[in-house]
């Protein structure tokens, strides 16, 4: 795709892939364990089967789909990589309505934990099968930096809309994300109405990317014999250097994406509280997530300038650095004095958050790139699946994590919404929040100070792949 045809247009009706892949995922991230763990009141030693068994299909469902992706022959009208976004699309959305419908009653524990097992599981496949297609088409239909630099700052900005919408749309149908015992049931039917606006929407913002926003170049049959089986997907990628220590940063980013939406509802209740908190304070927790979302928006066309002026790797270092530091205060509010502070450092979570978004795609094309220099074929879904297996074992860690704090803090059989020792409950939510997230982005700068891909190295790849 020359330069002079990538118009605004193309670039915008590309950038639309950002609502069924980031809408549907963030309400996931979001709002599930919050509505397995308190409303439907799943014991927490089944909440974490659930998701370390979700972990380990993710290791096979993940690379599975991106090698499946590769080896696909080009299908005329339907392409290889749209073929995928087309069969997954209605699934995907038919699964985001029946995660939050659970048609047992509170005694079935065991059916309710099969059904949430089943249904995240299902999910996952069908948003991966998107996700993977979506994110190599990426670096196949904008091959330059600049190309990638304009595209990707439409795609984020898009992104954050998508994230806003993730906190707005709850807020609005929601009344009581953590509710009372009573309220149980109203709950229910409140996450249930708010899942059909989720999906429908995807479905309605979809049609457009999927029929206007795609452009795939006819594959040479020479080309096809070139990419790898599963298991050379495998080698190929967990062999390349680059590649793995992009992964670890990229896995620490995909840690506090998960594990900070995840918390915040419980801790705004148990932390914070007071009157603006009451009845699960859905509506300040949506505002707050909102505000973190505009600010990322806004702060977008920033981190475009800092990852020219520093090249991108130095610049999400930066972002890493800053994320900690916004953290860190959370440590210190306690109780309703500080329920504005609570919003302001929420918003502030904007900044690393649009920085992160930013860099790691086109981070990520790079090691692609190098990779296609070397074997002379763009194997962007093999990388793109393996990227996701391993990142997605984040969510891994992040139970593991939610689990051994909760075990500790009184919530070791279920959820109890009167804590007996409500001290320890705030000092464990606290530990969640900012300590664990800390040293996650921690390994994730470590990680990246010893990238290789950046300076001349890059620029010397850069002018290879123009030869290809």
């Amino acid at each position: 795709m020359s330069e002079e045809k990538l118009t605004f247009k193309k670039k915008f009706l590309f950038g639309l892939s950002a609502f069924p892949d980031q809408l549907t995922y963030q309400i996931f991230q979001f709002l599930i364990f919050t509505f397995y763990f308190t409303v439907i009141e799943i014991p927490l030693t089944l909440m974490i089967i659930t998701y370390v068994l979700w972990g380990i299909w993710n290791a096979i469902n993940d690379p599975m789909l991106g090698a499946l992706s590769e080896r696909t022959k080009h299908r005329g009208k339907l392409g290889k990589r749209k073929f995928y976004l087309l069969i997954s699309i209605i699934p995907l959305c038919i699964m985001v309505v029946l995660m939050f419908y659970v048609p047992f009653t509170s005694s079935d524990k065991m059916l309710e934990f099969i059904y949430f097992l089943s249904t995240i599981v299902i999910f996952e496949f069908f948003y991966t099968m998107f996700d993977v297609n979506v994110n190599a088409l990426f670096p196949e239909m904008f091959p330059n930096m600049k190309q990638r630099a304009s595209t990707n700052l439409i795609i984020k900005a898009l992104t954050v809309v998508g994230l806003i919408l993730s906190s707005l749309i709850p807020m609005i149908f929601i009344t009581d994300l953590v509710p009372e015992t009573a309220a149980i049931p109203v709950a229910k039917n409140e996450y249930f109405i708010m899942a059909i606006v989720v999906a429908a929407f995807t479905l309605l913002i979809s049609i457009p990317f999927l029929l206007k926003g795609i452009e795939e170049k006819v594959e040479k049959a020479e080309d096809f014999e070139k990419r790898p089986s599963f298991f050379q997907s495998m080698k190929i990628t967990l062999t390349n250097k680059t590649f793995v220590k992009f992964v670890v940063a990229n896995t620490a980013v995909w840690y506090c994406f998960s594990i900070l939406p995840m918390i915040i509802p419980i801790y705004a209740k148990y932390v914070i509280g007071g009157s603006l908190f009451a009845g699960g304070g859905s509506l300040i927790v949506g505002i707050s997530l909102m505000l973190a979302f505009i600010i990322a928006a806004l702060v977008m066309p920033i981190h475009k300038k800092l990852g020219f002026k520093y090249g991108m790797r130095k610049a999400f270092m930066i972002t890493l650095g800053i994320w900690i530091c916004t953290l860190f205060p959370f440590l210190f509010i306690t109780g309703e004095a500080f329920q504005i502070a609570f919003i302001l450092l929420i918003a502030l979570q904007g900044f690393p958050l649009s920085g992160a978004l930013f860099y790691v795609d086109i981070l990520h094309a790079d090691v692609i790139d190098e990779d296609a220099v070397k074997f002379g074929v763009k194997r962007s879904a093999s990388f793109y699946g393996i990227n996701a297996f391993i990142h997605r074992i984040s969510i891994i860690l992040v139970i593991l994590t939610i689990g051994l704090m909760f075990g500790n803090i009184g919530w070791d059989k279920q959820f109890i919404p009167l804590p007996a020792d409500p001290g320890l409950v705030i000092l464990g939510l606290k530990a969640i929040m900012v300590i664990f997230p800390s040293i996650a982005l921690v390994i994730g700068l470590l990680a990246m100070k010893y990238y290789g891909l950046h300076g001349e190295r890059l620029e010397r790849i850069r002018e290879e792949l123009k030869k290809i």
